[in-house]
């Protein structure tokens, strides 16, 4: 416990301890049960250095001499996550609730003939909507799976609602699995399986597992919906009625095909197809009945399986994972662009995969984010400081730095060391050199932000002020306040300083970031959209989600100034402007106007954690 509490504090180092530590006590007695006499018993001493040796060997030396294998791998990783709970190739009928019959083992035994023993996953999106957070975790879930047995992984897309489909977000999501850096063995689609399906489902009408039904969908719906009276009707009637379903002689709503058996729930006999006449975008008008999607309910899916004697694959369900402050669903994200309050599925304010991109957040740290997260059956709700925290750990080494101001202030040195432009080096990565240096102009005539001067200082402020000289980033120059120039407003429009060699006096208290000969450039900073946690619960936010919307979620700052290095830029790539942010190039960019998206802060805002 006490490795694993070590762990666990090392990687939530913005914690609360005692939290931490009721959790892991919670899950350890969740996985492991009540502690035994055993356990209570005390343990003889380990000398320290056996411990380390044990650590230092590999899972398969530390088996071959009788320890416990996998002693290297992290504890956190043995002790969490669904997938320690994966049956072997071939081994499916060793999985909890798992519906055997007189076939399975010959066809456990054929399917191990076919793949030869290889694991095999999928990721089955319905192409009716842009993907979100918590599909990067089963798109991570379902390929890293399937990478780190060896194994490969399908993208399956569940196209059974022409209805909601389109073509954009085939693409989509396509897009998206690459940008996560996973590669699909083979891209394939309900679709492509109508005709099988179609031949399963003539099958369970001969077998008497499933008949056509005329009971309306309203009558279907409540929690006790009355029984078919069509239940008992002939195996050869059904037939008749389900190819005159497939050649579209009944209207919508008229007939169904309906299995029987009874779910978990209760309820009797789902619908397997429908009548449906919207064309469907790769059959066109080929079939007038279409299945309906998935049940998420595990042994409907072994019944239909067994009742067809076919193979039989095991179905993991896990839990969905949201973030506070956020909408994910595809229905209120629909809602929140038709009202106005995002732009498009990727805007930068939402959750979606698109839009998390366009913002700038790097898919390595939405990866890691999941991998931080884990994998449990239990929904999870996390704090979006916490993703953003993944975000600065990977620009941190990845962003090469720039200087930006914001709101300019014009500084004039009086006493420019040179008749023209020095050039600065600047270190692309001050903490490490020999990731490069880029060039910028430094001139009589700066920029500085406006807020890092003051007339008259609070205490405590140490920027540019009265008797209070400070240092330019990168020059080596100090420079000192002679006179503040104001309009008829009185506001102040610009600054004369002079200036002096930094290791010419005493240091100053601050350096400043300045820009010089510059760009102008849009930039737009990015706030929470919603002003409450839980933006869909009527306790929370008694006046629906979009009652909570946050007016100052976006800033447009269209006339800041960004040194010259930035000047070929192309859309997506990333920068730290210092003191300022991680900065991400929008595609809205053009030539001679650069967009900018804030993609997360230096530090995490207090007041948000």
């Amino acid at each position: 416990m006490g490795l694993l509490m070590g762990e666990a504090r090392a990687m939530l180092k913005w914690a609360d301890g005692k939290m931490i530590k009721h959790e892991v006590d919670m899950q350890v007695l969740h996985l492991l049960g009540p502690k035994t006499e055993t356990d209570l018993e005390k343990k003889p001493k380990v000398a320290k250095a056996r411990l380390e040796e044990v650590d230092r060997r590999t899972a398969k030396d530390v088996e071959e001499n009788g320890e416990v294998a996998g002693q290297t791998l992290s504890l956190m990783e043995q002790l969490r996550g669904e997938a320690l709970k994966f049956h072997k190739p071939g081994e499916n009928y060793k999985t909890p609730g798992y519906v055997t019959t007189p076939h399975t083992m010959d066809l456990l035994k054929q399917h191990l003939e076919i793949t030869g023993g290889q694991v095999r996953t999928r990721f089955p999106p319905e192409p009716n909507g842009i993907l979100h957070i918590g599909h990067a975790k089963a798109i991570n879930f379902n390929f890293g799976y399937a990478k780190a047995n060896n194994g490969i992984c399908f993208l399956r897309f569940d196209d059974t609602n022409p209805e909601k489909e389109e073509a954009k977000f085939f693409t989509a999501i396509c897009d998206m699995v690459a940008w996560l850096g996973y590669t699909p063995y083979k891209v394939t689609h309900a679709s492509d399986y109508f005709d099988q399906l179609y031949a399963w489902a003539v099958e369970l009408i001969h077998r008497d597992q499933a008949y056509v039904c005329h009971q309306r969908g309203e009558e279907l719906k409540g929690h006790n919906p009355l029984p078919s009276p069509w239940r008992d009707r002939p195996i050869e009637e059904s037939l008749l009625l389900f190819e005159a379903m497939r050649k579209g002689k009944f209207a919508e709503g008229e007939a169904t095909l309906r299995m029987k058996l009874v779910m978990e729930d209760g309820k009797m006999d789902p619908v397997a197809y429908r009548v449906k006449y919207t064309p469907h975008h790769r059959t066109g008008d080929t079939w007038w009945v279409l299945t309906i999607p998935s049940y998420p309910r595990r042994s409907s899916y072994f019944w239909l399986c067994n009742a067809l004697d076919v193979y039989c694959p095991v179905q993991w369900e896990y839990g969905r994972l949201n973030l506070h402050y956020a909408v994910v669903s595809k229905r209120k994200i629909l809602q929140l662009v038709a009202v106005g309050a995002v732009r498009d599925w990727d805007d930068p304010r939402l959750f979606t995969l698109t839009a998390l991109r366009r913002r700038g957040f790097p898919p390595e740290a939405i990866n890691n984010f999941c991998a931080r997260v884990g994998v449990t059956v239990a929904q999870t709700t996390m704090e979006p400081h916490l993703l953003e925290s993944c975000v600065r750990d990977v620009l941190n080494d990845t962003a090469p730095r720039a200087m930006a101001v914001l709101e300019p202030l014009q500084v004039i040195i009086t006493n420019f060391p040179a008749a023209k432009s020095l050039d600065i080096q600047v270190p692309n990565f001050p903490a490490d050199e020999t990731k490069g240096f880029h060039h910028v102009p430094f001139g009589s005539i700066v920029f500085i932000e406006r807020t890092d001067f003051k007339e008259e200082p609070e205490p405590g402020y140490k920027r540019l002020a009265w008797g209070q000289p400070v240092g330019l980033r990168h020059t080596g120059y100090v420079i000192e306040l002679q006179q503040v120039m104001k309009g008829p407003s009185g506001c102040v429009e610009s600054l004369e300083v002079t200036c002096r060699r930094a290791d010419a006096g005493e240091k100053p208290k601050a350096f400043i970031h300045w820009v010089s000969q510059p760009l102008m450039c849009e930039i737009r900073l990015y706030d929470r959209l919603f002003q409450h946690k839980n933006p869909e619960d009527p306790a929370e936010v008694p006046g629906g989600f979009l009652s909570d919307l946050n007016p100052a979620s976006l800033q447009v700052v269209e006339t800041a100034l960004v040194d010259c290095s930035v000047a070929l830029a192309k859309p997506f790539d990333k920068f730290q402007f210092e003191r300022l942010g991680y900065f991400s190039v929008d595609p809205d960019s053009h030539q001679g106007q650069l967009v900018f998206n804030r993609t997360v802060t230096l530090k995490e805002d207090p007041g948000k954690v």
